[in-house]
């Protein structure tokens, strides 16, 4: 195995690790862990996703759960509507209930809380319809068996001097009472992978369906309007990113069709248009470790700077900041943005493609700048190329980018470039790639991080590193200003080896 494949079986393994515990600690039965990592992989069904602000929930099904299971089905007539038609999903269960006068229901709460049904979204204390003195409190029939209570609870009645009969209701579940999980489970043919996963972009859900999901997409749209306040758009990805603004075509699934909103990141607010530029919450992550990295008065050069979300909270941090991206939405948004935050005066905003930025203003500054640093100075210029499918491309630029002497180590720019990978081991593909394009190898030199898995097989990874100085400088030869053939004949055989490899692979 590669250290890359290795890593991921240790993290796989904490994750069981880790699970397990928690697992035990519920007191799940040890099989039910197996279960539940069978639901993950998609084995099995029976798993549901509760989505809860931005997070996702999963709640493993229990061996009672089994016996049991129909209870908070909807009604099997709804299997293959493709409409949502929310009268269908009425059905009614009968479940355990016991009499109690009103006055210590509030205490009978309290002490049979492991016995009471909890279940969101229905009411666990009911009147009775033939005393209006008494209320029925409803008991969940995964607890109680046939009908009948255990003895500690038997007990704790008796100490309130309830009588311990248990008596059967018909209690009436409609569409509001089930998850958005449980419906698209009954709706889409049975056996078929289900999923209300989204992304959240303001009041907008960006979902990325499956072919046979599409027939019921419509339905699944409507469906996370109604199970996610705050969401009032929904739209489905019908193209990849391939187009030279790294936007894509979309659909509305359901709800208004106003794409223009508002986020939310890092404590920063961005506004966009998400039908015109790219936005992805999923890196929000990543832009906090980048900007975390800087310090004030550092100088940071964004190619693909997009609406900000690199570029904003840097100059928020009183960098000095030089931001551009080729789409004159990107670059439109990112002036409205800056204007938002209050940071237009610290950041220049450029709408031009990123090999002529990296030429033009960035080669301006870094000549400007480098020679005039001193030793004391703790100046550090980063460039960050957020572009995964074609950044590492754009590294040649680098080589012989300056003339002149070198400045001290400490001051060569650092880069920060995405790419993603299909390789068995993604960092040292990136790497070699990445040395390709330079030049010169990186070995010692670098460090790739993890940003996140983009597909199966399909990682997005960061390579940093300080441009070596033998790269970024042009000097004057002894022998009469020719250029250095060692550098040269590295360049081109390791781009000829990239170059053959491509091509085999294709």
């Amino acid at each position: 195995f590669s250290i890359w494949t290795l890593w991921r079986i240790g993290y796989s393994a904490r994750l069981l690790k880790t699970n397990c515990f928690r697992t035990a600690a519920s007191n799940t039965s040890f099989p039910a862990v197996w279960m539940l990592l069978a639901q993950y992989s998609g084995r099995v069904p029976g798993l549901f996703v509760v989505v809860k602000k931005k997070n996702f929930f999963t709640m493993p099904e229990t061996v009672e759960d089994k016996a049991n299971l129909e209870l908070y089905l909807p009604h099997p007539e709804v299997r293959g509507m493709t409409r949502l038609n929310r009268e269908a999903f009425k059905r009614t269960v009968v479940v355990p209930v016991l009499k109690v006068k009103k006055e210590i229901v509030n205490t009978l709460l309290k002490s049979l809380k492991h016995t009471v049904l909890q279940r969101p979204g229905l009411k666990r204390v009911v009147e009775d319809p033939e005393d209006e003195d008494s209320r029925l409190v409803i008991l969940d029939p995964h607890k109680i068996s046939e009908f009948s209570l255990g003895e500690s609870d038997q007990e704790v009645l008796k100490q309130l001097n309830v009588h311990p009969e248990v008596s059967k209701y018909n209690l009436e579940l409609t569409y509001e009472n089930f998850k958005s999980e449980e419906i698209l489970r009954a709706v889409l043919p049975e056996g078929q992978e289900v999923t209300s996963g989204f992304s959240r972009v303001g009041h907008i859900a960006h979902l990325n369906l499956r072919d046979h999901q599409l027939p019921y997409r419509h339905l699944i749209g409507q469906v996370i309007i109604d199970k996610n306040p705050g969401i009032t758009c929904v739209v489905n990805k019908t193209s990849i990113i391939d187009s030279t603004y790294r936007n894509f075509q979309m659909e509305v699934l359901a709800g208004e069709r106003n794409l223009v909103t508002k986020v939310k990141e890092n404590n920063i607010t961005y506004e966009l248009d998400f039908s015109k530029v790219y936005w992805n919450p999923r890196l929000s992550t990543e832009h906090g470790r980048i900007v975390e990295l800087l310090k004030p008065s550092d100088v940071l050069f964004d190619v693909f700077a997009g609406i900000g979300p690199f570029a904003i909270p840097a100059a928020k941090k009183k960098c000095r900041v030089f931001a551009n991206d080729l789409n004159p939405e990107s670059y439109s948004w990112l002036l409205r943005n800056c204007k938002l935050n209050k940071v237009d005066n610290k950041i220049k905003a450029f709408n031009m493609d990123g090999r002529d930025f990296l030429l033009g203003p960035v080669r301006e500054e870094l000549s400007r700048e480098l020679p005039l640093l001193k030793e004391e100075q703790k100046t550090s210029f980063h460039i960050v190329m957020n572009l995964p499918a074609l950044a590492i491309e754009f590294l040649d630029v680098f080589q012989h980018l300056l003339a002149g002497e070198p400045c001290s180590a400490a001051g060569l720019p650092t880069v920060h470039c995405y790419g993603f990978s299909k390789h068995d081991d993604p960092a040292k593909d990136v790497r070699e790639r990445a040395e390709a394009s330079l030049g010169t190898s990186l070995d010692g030199r670098c460090s790739t991080y993890l940003v996140r898995n983009v597909a199966p097989n399909k990682e997005m990874l960061c390579i940093s590193f300080q441009i070596p100085a033998e790269v970024l400088y042009k000097r004057p030869c002894p022998d009469g200003g020719k250029e250095p053939l060692w550098h040269l004949d590295f360049g081109l055989h390791r781009f000829r080896d990239f170059s053959e490899e491509k091509l085999k692979k294709s």
